[in-house]
């Protein structure tokens, strides 16, 4: 376009009667100083040449990836034509800072920076973090969260020195066949997206960073990419003004600070064919300036891109732009033609000083704004960990937790209530990966991935499972990855809903299920929108209840879920997982553990262990460290199993036991002689459930009973109770090529009948009362606590890693072994378990013999916590809880509560001294703890193997491992 021939002159001309903005208490670029603003930019206005006038107009393209060729061509254009501003894009923090303090030196007029941030600097910069896109941000109802992104990316941009971010996007996507928007809108409603667009936008600004609304005048509907080609919006003036003009009028009328003019062709807008929006001195000027009424900086989308560039020449592209009403010109392709066409059009007086005075005061107004009429440099210090601090994984947990979305729920599918008789199979569909989604299940029940490459043996798979949940993971690299469904995906789909109850997990865009025909015969679906390793873990715990479902559909995904679909599902008190700070906790201060479990493995005191931390119902830490053994061949995972030894108590025959008392069976006064009828007459006949529970009933400590097995002059296991093999009267396994007689319970039984009382009542703690237990339990109930502990409790909890006998279920690489056992058993324990009177009893003792894992033990402490319901389902009430977690006999010195351990009466004792007098737990000889506090809402479950290679390895608690990380767990809490 030269100037000479311009159509646009007649237009332009009008130009003239453009009077300088006044900038009024409502403008968005005035400052709360507005007479110092103005001062500042009335001087700094009236010092400058024409050139560094014009140059203000151009904010130029910075890569900090880029080769110094480039750089140095960027800084040229700083320097010598005196650009108003730079827009980086790609390449890391820190070469970022370093290029923006260089750029900013070069000028007397300090850079307005900007960036395309719409989730976050990782839109553009490696190394920093990246926010859910907007259409995942389309789901959340509340919008408090949306503005806490909005002002957690303003934090990151003003770390790195960025004013201003090119956000949110504000299109309405009611076109799924968008090949540019798409993810980057907040979804189809003009609703939703202008007020997810205003709570964005207070965020940013809120935090001193500039906004800016793009691709005016709506970039929603169409089916192409400006960045290639010119899309056309055929739509009426009144629908364009209705729907896509909607979030710009509200916006503005909130303070809007920019709008980004899109390249678009609009024909009921613009009567010129096939003429750029961004050219278009009736769409900026007209419509956006006067009809809107906005005052604020007008951007054009880059310059650089088909859309406009394709139009005319560069240079030439840039002088239209600016008389179509833009302030600011984004990418130009040529800044030095440019600014010389533009003063050339000024000099022959088809641009007024009025005209040029307009747009760049606004500018300068903006740069005051900001803060640049006090410009310092980005200090380069820390700037990595500033722009990844964990307030950053707080915000995406909160707000993954309310996107998750369910947009079909047949008969309460969703949660998963019933765990006993659900055998669940997980099936993989999609491109990426869906190992956190399956980690996460398995956090809840067992899951069992099932995979095939026929349809056919897959579905014969599959028929062994009455629970099918599937995952249709796609990446989520770019808003821009694709998401449909191909056809042998829909007809594997079909087939499988077609014979299964199948839950339907969408990890990519909604608009996936437009591709299906029918979803008749899915049960459930959830949508959440990104496969991201926090979208799959929240995912996994909507479906088993530990999270509610809470987001709704911001577009339409067919005409059975339109947009605003969403149903509420109901939370089952199972156990979320998050960070510290949720819970008012801090993580800085948690992750000291990591110190001392690094001691514990350095200084040899186990070999590996796991610790978890719950509060509020939420596992906020979790490490699983070292290895099985110190060979250091197998590393500790979260799936491990542990032998227990004496939480055993706690978590197998105590809840029995208060599973009757609940019921009325028995109560705490309930006496031996009641409960075994062999002790009637026995000196033990009168000793009631509180006394010895409470351990204040005088039994002996312990009885080794396993001596009796063993040749007192070989001291060889004796034949007479011990077989190398099974053999007719010797079945019960005590160890690997090891059986003892199948009467050894009856005489165990005897042993503790006859056994002498202690002379004085004291406290003495004693194993023999689980054995009584045990052997009550089992009596009632006519089968062993291998089964009694797994139907009443653990396959209704998940707990589906807590058993009885190990090797029988789990292979043997996941049993973490004992001791080394030189004195009886003559091996290495393994699946076995180490306490000599439990496996003389086949491996299942009341107290001892229990294997599992930190994150199931927590289930059952929860379940404590919760007054005796977990996962929706009741166990016992919370009068019951609170009988037996009380201490009977403090006053007789007896910390004890009925089988719980409590916190110590005077210095010594198994806690740190700072949990509250109403917390419980217990320890094991192998290196096991746990402790629950409902005070402070803390479950703590540390297991290890510190007796691996030998039982004499006591450090952890010459240490006080174990009390001293409880001792930092305390002092997270932020108070």
């Amino acid at each position: 376009m030269k100037i000479k021939s311009s159509p646009f002159l007649g237009l332009f001309l009008a130009s003239f009667l453009i009077t300088q903005i006044s900038f009024s208490q409502t403008s968005p670029l005035i400052a709360e100083d507005v007479e110092q603003q103005r001062q500042w930019v009335d001087s700094i206005y009236d010092a400058m040449t024409l050139k560094e006038k014009v140059g203000q107009l151009f904010m130029i393209d910075v890569f900090s990836s880029d080769p110094p060729s480039k750089i140095e061509k960027a800084k040229e254009l700083v320097e010598q034509h005196y650009v108003g501003g730079v827009i980086f894009s790609k390449g890391g923090p820190k070469r970022q800072v370093k290029l923006h303090n260089e750029l900013q030196e070069l000028t007397k007029i300090p850079l307005l920076i900007g960036m395309d941030a719409e989730w976050g600097l990782a839109m553009r910069l490696d190394s920093t973090y990246a926010y859910p896109w907007n259409m995942t941000l389309g789901a959340i109802q509340d919008e408090n969260l949306i503005t806490e992104v909005g002002a957690s990316i303003a934090q990151h941009s003003k770390r790195l020195g960025v004013h201003m971010n090119f956000a949110p996007v504000v299109d309405i996507n009611t076109n799924p066949e968008n090949p540019i928007i798409g993810n980057r809108s907040f979804g189809e409603n003009k609703t939703n997206v202008t007020s997810k667009s205003i709570a964005f936008i207070k965020g940013m600004q809120r935090e001193g960073v500039l906004g800016s609304a793009k691709h005016f005048p709506g970039h929603g509907d169409t089916e192409r990419d400006s960045h290639k080609t010119l899309p056309v919006v055929d739509f009426s003036r009144d629908r364009i003004f209705r729907e896509e003009l909607f979030p710009y009028r509200e916006l503005i009328a909130e303070g809007l600070s920019s709008v980004m003019v899109a390249h678009l062709n609009v024909p009921s807008l613009e009567e010129r064919i096939e003429f750029p929006s961004s050219l278009s001195h009736e769409i900026v000027t007209g419509i956006l300036k006067e009809e809107l009424n906005f005052n604020g900086l007008i951007i054009t989308d880059a310059l650089n891109m088909k859309g406009v560039a394709n139009f005319d020449e560069p240079g030439e592209i840039d002088l239209a732009a600016f008389l179509a009403g833009n302030d600011i010109l984004l990418f130009s392709e040529d800044v030095p033609k440019a600014s010389e066409l533009i003063i050339e059009a000024y000099n022959k007086g088809l641009i007024t000083e009025a005209r040029l005075k307009h747009s760049v005061r606004k500018i300068l107004y903006a740069k005051y704004k900001v803060g640049l009429d006090k410009y310092e440099p980005v200090d380069p210090v820390y700037v990595i960990e500033d722009l990844n601090s964990i307030r950053n994984e707080v915000l995406a947990h909160k707000l993954y937790e309310n996107v998750m979305t369910v947009i079909k729920n047949d008969r309460s599918t969703l949660p998963i209530r019933d765990l006993e008789t659900s055998k669940i199979a997980y099936v993989h569909f999609g491109e990426d990966s869906g190992n956190a989604f399956f980690e996460q299940l398995n956090r809840y029940a067992q899951v069992d991935s099932v995979s095939a490459e026929n349809l056919n043996v897959l579905l014969d798979k599959l028929d062994a499972y009455n629970q099918v949940i599937i995952g249709y993971h796609q990446s989520s690299a770019s808003p821009w990855s694709g998401f449909k469904l191909n056809q042998k995906e829909q007809t594997w789909l079909y087939e499988i809903a077609r014979k299964n109850k199948v839950i339907l997990n969408i990890f990519t865009s909604p608009y996936a299920l437009l591709d299906l025909e029918t979803t008749a015969n899915f049960e459930a679906i959830q949508v959440a929108y990104q496969n991201t390793i926090l979208g799959q873990q929240k995912a996994a715990q909507v479906i088993f209840g530990a999270l509610e479902a809470k987001g709704k559909l911001p577009v339409s995904a067919g005409n059975n879920f339109p947009v605003g679909t969403g149903y509420r599902t109901r939370n089952l008190e199972r156990l979320s997982y998050g960070l510290p700070e949720q819970v008012g906790m801090n993580s800085y201060k948690l992750n000291k553990i990591d110190d001392l479990i690094q001691k514990a493995l350095d200084k040899k005191m186990t070999p590996g262990l796991q610790v978890l931390v719950a509060r509020k119902g939420k596992v906020i830490y979790e490490r699983n460290a070292g290895y099985h053994t110190y060979e250091k061949e197998i590393p500790v995972q979260a799936s491990d199993v542990y032998d227990l030894a004496s939480l055993t108590k706690i978590l197998a025959t105590l809840p029995l036991l208060m599973e009757l008392v609940d019921q009325d069976e028995i109560d705490l006064e309930t006496t031996l002689g009641e409960m075994l009828p062999s002790f009637r007459g026995s000196n033990k006949e009168q000793v009631t459930i509180l006394e010895m529970l409470s351990h204040y009933a005088r039994f002996k400590s312990w009885i080794p009973f396993h001596r009796m097995t063993i040749d007192k002059y070989t001291k060889r296991p004796d034949v007479k109770y011990i077989r190398s093999q099974q053999d007719r009267g010797y079945n019960v396994q005590i160890a690997e090529k090891m059986y003892v007689r199948n009467d050894i319970r009856d005489t165990v039984l005897k042993i503790i009948r006859d056994s002498e009382l202690e002379r004085r009542k004291t406290y003495k703690y004693s194993d023999l009362p689980f054995y009584l237990l045990k052997f009550y339990l089992e009596d009632i109930y006519g089968t062993s606590l291998e089964y009694l502990t797994q139907d009443h409790f653990y396959k209704s909890l998940g707990a589906h890693n807590t058993t009885y006998l190990p090797l029988k279920k789990f292979p043997k690489e996941r049993i973490v072994p004992t001791e080394n056992d030189k004195n009886w058993r003559n091996q290495l324990l393994q699946g076995y378990v180490h306490d000599e009177g439990a496996a003389l009893l086949g491996g299942i003792g009341g107290q001892a013999g229990l294997y599992s894992t930190a994150n199931d033990v927590a289930k059952i402490m929860q379940m404590y916590l919760n007054g005796g319901q977990y996962g929706g389902k009741i166990y016992f009430d919370q009068e019951t809880v609170d009988k037996f977690n009380t201490c009977y006999y403090c006053e007789d010195d007896v910390r004890r509560g009925v089988g719980f351990d409590k916190p110590q009466l005077s210095d010594a004792g198994p806690t740190c001294g700072c949990v509250s007098m109403t917390s419980f737990g217990h320890s094991g000889f192998t290196g096991t703890f746990t402790w629950a506090d409902p005070d402070e809402e803390i479950v703590y479950v540390f297991l290890a193997n510190r007796i691996h290679p030998s039982a004499g390895n006591n450090e952890i608690t010459r240490e006080s491992i174990r009390s001293n990380i409880q001792e930092l767990i305390y002092e997270a809490i932020e108070r």
